[in-house]
């Protein structure tokens, strides 16, 4: 079987089924299993599917975005351990940023012995933040519905009166060739912009959102330190040239 035939049963096996084994191709293709490795590689590379452990699953463009309530009730476990291990790169007295995602949330009862000053354009973080009694400003803008975040011109205005010592931004998706990216183009605005005001910039993403793309481009993959629970060890070659990818150590 030539190669873009191999290439069009893959895709067509894919849309079937969704997510599948290596082995699985391997025996819809009649062909070796390194071949259909160096395959899935190259459809990934071309953003048709997203290689996941022991085989693929289909890539979705996502433009849709989850609520916060939605959003909170997923790998709550896996946001935990990043927001702890994101707040032991904070240092006593930081200026930062912290925006409208869940696990930056999280990342708040961490804050509490760091005599930090927060900027935030999430308006679900400030009972936390009030409640830990950390020293917080927020920004101005548009109310988005579902994630509470705040964004818009208004945003990007007040925003541009802060720098930051770092940044610590969610993300849905983390992409080889895509970059980092989120649904909405307002909010990957306001990212962006926080990536330039910051001295150092953080992405908090659970192991789930590599490979992954959404609608908007938010930044390239060198403009910011990826902090993650865990990554298999295709996905670090991949990606060792293009970023810096800290791992939660226990």
């Amino acid at each position: 079987m030539l190669t873009p035939e191999r290439h069009r049963k893959i895709i067509e096996v894919l849309g079937e089924k969704q997510v599948v084994t290596i082995q699985e191709l391997v025996d819809a293709t009649v062909s070796s299993e390194s071949t259909i490795r160096r395959d899935l590689s190259q459809l990934q590379k071309e953003k048709k599917l997203k290689r996941v452990h022991g085989g693929a699953s289909l890539l979705h463009q996502k433009s849709e975005e989850l609520s916060v309530v939605e959003k909170s009730a997923r790998n709550a476990s896996e946001k935990e351990q990043i927001a702890q291990f994101a707040s032991d790169f904070i240092d006593k007295g930081d200026c930062i940023y912290l925006d409208a995602g869940t696990t930056t949330l999280k990342m708040i009862p961490f804050l509490q012995d760091k005599e930090v000053t927060v900027v935030t354009n999430a308006i679900s973080h400030l009972d936390a933040l009030n409640e830990y009694e950390i020293k917080t400003y927020l920004i101005g803008g548009l109310v988005k519905s579902k994630t509470k975040a705040l964004v818009g011109s208004a945003a990007l205005k007040s925003l541009n009166s802060y720098r930051f010592d770092k940044v610590f931004l969610g993300i849905n998706g983390i992409h080889l060739h895509a970059g980092f990216t989120t649904p909405d183009p307002e909010e990957a605005a306001v990212k962006q912009l926080a990536i330039s005001l910051s001295q150092k910039a953080f992405v908090l993403a659970d192991h789930t959102k590599f490979n992954e793309a959404s609608f908007s481009k938010v930044a390239e993959l060198n403009e910011a330190i990826i902090i993650t629970n865990e990554v298999d060890e295709e996905v670090a070659y991949d990606y060792q040239d293009k970023t810096d990818i800290r791992v939660v150590t226990s």
